[in-house]
């Protein structure tokens, strides 16, 4: 059975490999939930007591929640042998409950093969098995109807949307005291809130991540193609699809919110001008910065426009210099601005070098990263500067920047290109626009 599958995922013949297996082995790869689940959305092997499992939308973590429960309330050995008797289901609202975690496709009902199915009496909010384990559906905009109940395990679903959301949570921490080892399961799509940020700090979490493309076998076809093409690498993308915890740093220079604003699809037809800025590294180890290469253009609407990063690490000399001259050719850009504080003539050597043709615009810094940074930030208040497309790990470096650098305290080198760029563009002695290709 197992070679079978395992052809399956190679191959992706679904129809031809389910119509060779016979009516016991379909049940068999129906309701055999450790063979065909993602590593995801199995317990994790540590000894946790509360599995955060955050994934974007339809990466299968309903699906998992459904199955630890059943496994739980029915004793499968797989999970862990200990049997649960008493089970909280807490989500949004009753209704959310009732129709994703219960009754939905992925739901608690669908999961049971018919004789293990537990009997759902939606009146009395609860789930009986043959077996005599109850699981009780709450909602996390009644905190207090969980005062008094006591549970083995728990599942909470999209925890990151709950209105009462500490109140909730620490009213099922009361209540989680049966058993050799209380444990609980959160699935969520993750959103910056101050419970979700705590839980993954607390001591015996563990986490597992998902994102959308891994189920994708499961979504409908199309669907990724059709999301991804409208949200990759945006801010709503890397939520909702990647299942990252995108959040904002109170003292950086940009906010989120900024950067998606100022998105678009692509730039206009009419710059006047495009520069590639470099801000090259030190050394080339694996552990040096990255060298900052962002291509950036001024719109005859005398905006200016983002182009791309090519920015790179680790980055030997010839790697940069031919990335940085390839978006030169590829852009067909005016000319390479490129920071000497550091690297002296190396930049204009090295560029010279590999292609005479490409013309180097030294620039010296002579104030700090953040004083640099800050007019050009007050472009993007005023609406000036946009970007044209997304740049995950640029905008994460913006994000991040605040007066004392980035949190890692790593060098900031994609913003530093994009500081320069824009600086040459916008701030720069002003020139007679000309118009490209006249």
């Amino acid at each position: 059975m197992r070679a079978v599958l395992s052809a399956w995922a190679d191959d992706r013949k679904i129809e031809e490999v389910l119509s060779a297996l016979s009516d016991e082995e379909l049940r068999f790869l129906a309701f055999d939930w450790p063979v065909f689940a993602h590593a995801h959305q199995l317990p994790p092997q540590t000894n946790w007591s509360l599995w955060l499992l955050m994934g974007g939308r339809g990466a299968g973590k309903t699906r998992a929640g459904a199955e630890w429960i059943r496994a739980r309330a029915l004793g499968h050995g797989w999970c862990e042998p200990e049997f649960a008797g008493r089970i909280a289901l807490i989500g949004e609202t009753f209704a959310d409950v009732r129709e994703v975690m219960v009754e939905g496709v992925s739901g608690l009902l669908t999961v049971h093969p018919k004789e293990e199915r537990p009997q759902w009496t939606p009146t009395r909010r609860r789930l009986e098995w043959p077996n005599g384990a109850v699981a009780q559906a709450f909602s996390a905009e009644d905190p207090e109807a969980l005062r008094g109940p006591q549970f083995d395990i728990a599942w909470c679903d999209e925890l990151a949307k709950w209105t009462y959301a500490e109140e909730t949570f620490d009213m099922l921490q009361f209540g989680l005291r049966l058993g050799q080892k209380p444990r609980q399961l959160v699935t969520t799509t993750p959103k910056p809130v101050p419970l979700l940020k705590r839980l993954m700090k607390q001591a015996g979490t563990a986490i597992t991540h998902a994102p959308t493309k891994a189920n994708a076998l499961f979504l409908a076809p199309g669907f990724l193609e059709t999301v991804v093409g409208r949200y990759g690498g945006t801010r709503l993308g890397r939520q909702e699809l990647d299942g990252e915890l995108i959040e904002d740093r109170p003292d950086a220079l940009w906010l989120r919110e900024r950067l998606e604003a100022v998105r678009v699809d692509a730039a206009p037809d009419s710059l006047t001008r495009i520069v590639i800025a470099i801000d090259p590294p030190v050394t080339a180890h694996k552990t040096s910065d990255a060298c900052g290469i962002v291509a950036a253009g001024l719109g005859a609407d005398g905006k200016a426009y983002v182009l791309a990063d090519r920015s790179r690490r680790p980055a030997k000399p010839s790697d940069w210099a031919e990335a940085a001259i390839g978006l030169w050719h590829g852009l067909k850009a005016d000319c390479l601005i490129a920071e000497v504080n550091q690297g002296g003539d190396m930049v204009s050597e090295v560029i010279a070098s590999a292609d005479p043709s490409v013309p180097v615009k030294q620039v010296r810094a002579t104030r700090g990263k953040f004083s640099r940074a800050e007019p050009v930030a007050m472009l993007y208040d005023q609406s000036k500067v946009f970007h044209a497309g997304a740049f995950p790990e640029l905008e994460d470096e913006m994000a991040d920047f605040g007066p004392g650098g980035l949190t890692s305290r790593r060098s900031p080198d994609r913003l530093d290109a994009l500081v320069w760029a824009v600086s040459e563009l916008m701030l720069g002695p002003k020139a007679e626009p000309k118009v490209r290709g006249l």
